[in-house]
């Protein structure tokens, strides 16, 4: 127990501790640290409409078995084609975003393959690569041209070749260029995009911005960011690929599968989600108006403000929290040493004058 002690105060010297923050519901502080980008999992009349719709027959609480043994198939099934329609290509849902990334790409990884991956990639995604056991390689952040000549130089080597990258990054909330990327692909690639931050917000109805991009093999989609809900889909090109991440995926296959009334909110929303045109219009306006109080040159509705030590994060988090607004600051490892920073994530439930004060807190 030392050991792990010793780890703990390295950990609180470096200002570098974590602990779960305490419960902020109904408190007055403009929430600007979620990832309820639509505002639909604060919205209340939605949720009532949604228990409203059941009509007394509740879906059941807990699947109680894995996937492949759960006896009441239904809601994962019409979760599953609703998506499948939406998206043009069949689709096979996990219990979170990190059971998604993690399991597949330690699927699909397997055999002759080399990983070559966006060096800001999220966790999950690090960590299906070091499950898989493959070869793997790190292009610069959104460097195409270090991509191709990674593929160039590697690709010829391997029986096939998986590029992975997201559409929107969670840390600085750019965009990957996306286009460019699948234009690089070697014959033997797939391309694998995680659309975490994208589903619900951007693209044609939200849907994300790989959803008419017929060269991407796999779209990752999670439920419990923009959806309000919980779990992730992977929507694949092919049959097969389907068939082949349900014998084996081990995140699916050994995981209690989600509960089912999750899968009947979740389809709820997501029927909804093509014509929130509106929510998204004001999310735009929300991350114009942040963008110009960060002195940003791009808005989107994930924004950093780096402070480049721990200390000076915490710092300003607490001022920002004595000042009504809850923004928790983004250490290492999350993010490289030197680029701890607050992470402003927009909610469309949010309005302009709410954001307003934030400029007199930063700068005065």
């Amino acid at each position: 127990m030392n050991g792990y002690r010793q780890q703990l105060d390295q950990l609180r010297a470096a200002r570098n501790f974590r602990a779960i923050p305490a419960d902020s519901v109904g408190s007055d502080l403009v929430d600007l640290s979620g990832n309820d980008y639509l505002g639909i999992a604060a919205d209340g009349a939605l949720k009532a409409e949604f228990f409203n719709s059941l009509g007394g027959e509740m879906p059941a609480l807990s699947a109680s078995a894995s996937r492949l043994l759960a006896a009441d198939q239904a809601e994962f099934s019409k979760l599953e084609s609703l998506l499948a329609d939406l998206y043009r290509r069949p689709v096979l849902l996990f219990n979170s975003g990190y059971h998604a990334n993690s399991g597949s790409i330690a699927a699909l990884a397997k055999g002759r393959t080399l990983i070559v991956a966006d060096k800001l990639v999220h966790a999950s995604i690090i960590d299906g690569m070091m499950l898989s056991k493959a070869d793997f390689e790190r292009f610069r952040h959104n460097d195409v041209n270090h991509l191709r000549r990674i593929l160039a130089k590697r690709a010829g080597d391997y029986e096939r070749v998986l590029i992975v990258c997201e559409s929107v990054y969670s840390m600085d909330g750019d965009f990957a260029p996306l286009a460019e990327i699948a234009a690089s692909k070697t014959a033997n690639s797939l391309l694998y995009v995680d659309e975490a931050h994208a589903f619900g917000v951007s693209g044609r109805d939200g849907l994300g911005l790989a959803v008419d991009m017929p060269e991407v093999d796999v779209i990752i989609g999670t439920l419990g960011k923009a959806a309000g809900s919980v779990g992730a889909f992977a929507a694949v090109r092919s049959n097969d690929l389907r068939d082949y991440l349900v014998n084996t995926a081990r995140s699916l296959i050994f995981s209690t599968a989600l509960p089912p009334i999750n899968c009947a909110w979740s389809r709820f929303v997501i029927e909804r989600i093509p014509s929130m045109t509106d929510r998204r219009e004001q999310l735009c306006l929300l991350a114009a108006e942040l963008a110009r109080i960060l002195r940003r040159p791009e808005p989107s509705h994930i924004q950093p403000l780096i402070t480049g030590s721990s200390e000076s994060a915490l710092e300003l988090s607490a001022r920002l929290s004595r000042g009504g607004f809850k923004v928790l600051p983004i250490r290492t490892p999350t993010v490289p040493p030197g680029t701890e920073r607050l992470r402003f994530s927009l909610s469309a439930s949010l309005t302009l004058s709410q954001l307003q004060p934030l400029e007199t807190l930063l700068y005065s």
